[in-house]
């Protein structure tokens, strides 16, 4: 996702807590690891690896000549003939300490292996944040942490506290936002961490006109060469 669509993303979001959550996990990330002259660790559970985060990470790293934002992803499988950044396996994490941040990335409850590993690492010194789903042994074992519900949950809960009277009001609400996933959070966090400041306030607009808005924009046709 380039940084036109990040900031159409975040212009349909706006009203809800995305672009603030994000920007505020972002800024924790980056004052944890830029005075530190970087020591950024990313790990995944044993079924989802944020390579994505990580590619989007090196980017910003580099755009925004901060190299201290470039992680080192820490890979649960790591074959013989993997490249050297993509070669380092969940043993590093044993290394880890002050000086440190270890940046975990959990759609689902990491096993007790990864969730002892995390432990360590936060007890030799390393700063742990998280992105996730709201596991509490997750979040309890992070110094920060921005946590998406599950899409199904919360549109569970928007069924269960709704009135079909409502139906507009909710328009404005987080509960509008509910197709926001890990990725479109990732994507969020990673633009947000190579900034250098806050972008000016726009008037309000109702959630179902930004979403108009961003496909009239998506699917119109490029513009004459000049």
């Amino acid at each position: 996702m380039d940084a036109v669509r990040v900031a159409l993303l975040r212009e349909v979001l706006a009203g809800t807590q995305w672009p603030a959550a994000t920007r505020r996990f972002a800024a924790s990330l980056r004052s944890s690891v830029v005075p530190r002259g970087g020591g950024l660790l990313l790990v995944g559970t044993r079924t989802y690896e944020p390579w994505h985060l990580a590619a989007h990470l090196v980017d910003e790293a580099a755009w925004s000549g901060r190299p201290e934002l470039a992680p080192l992803l820490v890979r649960h499988r790591v074959r013989p003939a993997d490249p050297a950044h993509l070669a380092v396996g969940l043993g590093r994490l044993a290394g880890a300490g002050r000086g440190e941040t270890l940046l975990l990335v959990a759609p689902e409850r990491p096993d007790g292996g990864l969730l002892e590993r995390v432990h360590d690492a936060r007890r030799a010194g390393a700063t742990v944040l998280s992105l996730g789903t709201g596991d509490p042994e997750v979040v309890g074992l992070a110094h920060d942490a921005l946590t998406i519900a599950p899409a199904a949950l919360e549109e569970r809960a928007e069924e269960e506290a709704g009135d079909p009277g409502d139906e507009e009001e909710a328009d404005e609400t987080d509960g509008a936002a509910s197709g926001v996933d890990l990725d479109m959070v990732q994507h969020l966090v990673s633009a947000a961490a190579g900034e250098n400041s806050l972008p000016t306030t726009r008037g309000r607009l109702r959630f179902r006109d930004r979403l108009s808005r961003l496909a009239d924009q998506l699917t119109s046709p490029p513009p004459g060469r000049w």
